[in-house]
């Protein structure tokens, strides 16, 4: 595992840049300073996975790449063709919660975002099909979520994220609510789909294993105010599979990962 320099804003492990975080800050309106001075380049196809404590603005950050929000300073730069806002970057989001309609079928939930942008029943049949194909869900396109477990109500949040068929995926801690199985099962039919749709993918989550298991590019930030403070990169290769969650090298990774993270917490308001 390699670290390198905290607040580093031009390392990319993957390919060619695709967005650019430039000295970001975020203060909302009751003063809470969210961000300060945050630097991140993300490269295309990188798995990326923001970590750090409660309250340093991982989710924050995804939000503000998203176009969910305004920065306060600094600048977010998305790359390639023509450059353009985050919502020009077919980008599909995933959700702490699930966020289903209760009253809506899977196929009409993930049909959503298609029906809202005004494409037909009938033309998005085939990607909705596809989107819950990909996830596992076949056979239950007219379940309701009353009817699913927690996991196949996340599968569904997933399948509606990848509808819009994104070049960049963003997650906020998605799996943190599941039982452990359900968890593991879940990080590895995502890497899967990672790996077969060529995505890039910027993964918030609290756990240093999971962090570890998906990533190729860790970064670490520290609260109050959220800045990185520190960046690793996983040399394990892929795919991964349990082999590797029970390998010394995985050990060795989560314990240099965790180090970095008690780290960031004694680093919390400086």
């Amino acid at each position: 595992m390699l670290q390198v320099p905290a607040n580093s804003g031009d390392a990319v492990a993957g390919g060619r840049p695709l967005v650019t975080l430039r000295h970001v800050d975020k203060t909302f309106s009751n003063g809470t300073v969210a961000l300060k001075d945050l630097n991140l380049t993300v490269g295309e196809h990188e798995f990326i996975s923001l970590l750090g404590p409660s309250g340093c603005g991982k989710s924050t950050a995804l939000r503000l790449m998203a176009g969910l929000g305004d920065v306060t300073g600094g600048r977010i730069d998305w790359h390639g063709s023509g450059g353009g806002a985050a919502a020009d970057r077919e980008i599909g989001f995933v959700f702490q919660e699930p966020t289903l309609m209760p009253w809506a079928t899977v196929f009409k939930n993930v049909y959503l975002p298609l029906r809202l942008a005004g494409i037909s029943k009938a033309d998005a049949a085939p990607r909705v099909a596809e989107a819950v194909a990909m996830v596992g869900l076949n056979g239950f396109e007219n379940a309701y979520p009353r009817e699913l477990s927690g996991g196949m109500k996340m599968r569904v949040s997933i399948a509606r994220a990848l509808v819009t068929k994104p070049r960049v995926l963003l997650m906020d801690e998605p799996f943190a609510a599941l039982d452990e199985i359900t968890r593991f099962k879940l990080n590895n039919d995502l890497l899967d789909l990672w790996k077969d749709q060529s995505w890039t993918v910027i993964f918030v989550t609290h756990s240093v294993y999971e962090s570890v298991y998906l990533s190729n590019r860790i970064v670490v930030m520290a609260a109050r105010p959220g800045r990185v403070v520190a960046e690793m990169d996983v040399d394990a290769p892929y795919p991964r599979h349990e082999d590797y969650r029970t390998s010394p090298t995985y050990n060795d990774h989560c314990r240099a990962v965790s180090e970095q993270l008690h780290r960031a917490m004694e680093a919390g308001g400086a």
